[in-house]
């Protein structure tokens, strides 16, 4: 891989860097929405859609602006019921975010009187907030010089400082985040740090950096940025198979809304051991992934059903407006051959 010759540390020159960075971001930065504002309440939206999720799909599926348009402020998102929350996050998945963001916003209305705290303190002592959320509040927010560490900054800075640690250990991480500090940009901080953010999505992206194109390659120390960042090894992949039914009765269909765990709230097909539904036609199947498990979900036919503690025929008309996993929301679709009416 071609990559330019380190001319200067970026530690020995950090105006310069900043310089650099601030100068090619400027020209070429992209426009995304949360960059047209600093309301504080919005920028903390964005920031939590984006921890487990792509840009493209966060802004090409609307979830932003749809969000935003149903909950403009605390005030609304504090007050929301939870199966409205769940409606709107629906399709962005990890939902105790949804949940997370919605206690902050109940805590800027209880402790905060509905105005959102300008104290990077009290912005990082609101629920669910860390260090990296609430310093991405008080930089694109308020302007305030806060480091920022993300996964983008990460990959940036190891190949920036030829840093071959395991990143995801609590000793390097304390060490990317010494050197994101050292580099920040006092009088810039949303800039920098945009710039930065960006440059880890662009130019020193995951795999293969385009290096002769970047910024601030003479800057950088690595001779190999390809084998950057380094990574513990990730935890096994855990195949698991889920067994649901399809019943269907005078327009209405079976489901179970759970009471617990990451989908709490949601409305399910109604599930049933592999050994009670061996003997039942197999319907539809489909995989999916949820943290560390790759799914594969058994849709099986009503062949004398009894109907469990919870399950509730739902009207077909109404099955639009309940929060339903992805997974099953589609496998629904798939078994009654009319996407249109359950989507």
């Amino acid at each position: 891989m071609l990559k330019p010759r380190c001319e200067k540390d970026a530690l020995e020159d950090p105006a310069g860097f900043r310089e650099a960075l601030r100068t090619w971001f400027a020209e070429v930065g992209k426009d995304y929405p949360w960059r047209r504002t600093q309301d504080p309440y919005a920028i903390l939206v964005s920031e939590v859609m984006l921890q487990q999720t792509q840009i493209a799909t966060v802004l090409g599926r609307g979830f932003y602006a749809r969000f935003l348009e149903r909950f403009p402020d605390t005030q609304t998102l504090a007050a929301a019921e939870d199966d409205v929350l769940l409606k709107t996050w629906e399709g962005l998945g990890y939902y105790r975010r949804a949940r997370m963001l919605r206690e902050a916003a109940r805590v800027v209305e209880s402790d905060h009187g509905g105005k959102f705290p300008q104290d990077h303190r009290a912005v990082l002592d609101l629920p669910g907030v860390g260090r990296y959320t609430a310093g991405a509040v008080m930089s694109f927010a308020f302007d305030e010089a806060q480091p920022l560490v993300d996964g983008n900054v990460a990959r940036v800075l190891s190949r920036l400082m030829d840093f071959s640690d395991e990143i995801d250990g609590g000793k390097a991480q304390k060490q990317l985040w010494a050197w994101a500090e050292a580099l920040l940009d006092q009088e810039y901080p949303r800039l920098h740090n945009s710039a930065l953010m960006e440059l880890g999505q662009t130019h020193c992206r995951n795999g293969q950096p385009d290096c002769l194109e970047c910024p601030v390659s003479k800057f950088c120390r690595s001779q190999n940025p390809a084998e950057l960042p380094k990574k513990s090894k990730r935890v096994k992949t855990t195949a698991v198979d889920e067994h649901v039914v399809f019943a269907e009765r005078s327009g209405g269909v079976l489901l179970k809304k759970l009471e617990k765990g990451r989908r709490e709230g949601m409305w399910r097909l109604p599930e049933r051991t592999a050994e009670e539904v061996k003997e039942w036609e197999l319907l539809h199947q489909r995989k999916y992934g949820i943290t560390r498990y790759r799914v594969t979900l058994h849709v099986h036919s009503d062949e004398g059903l009894k109907v469990d503690e919870g399950e509730v025929w739902q009207p077909i008309d109404k099955i639009p407006d309940l929060v339903m996993p992805p997974a099953d929301r589609a496998a629904l679709a798939a078994v009654m051959g009319d996407g249109e009416e359950i989507a």
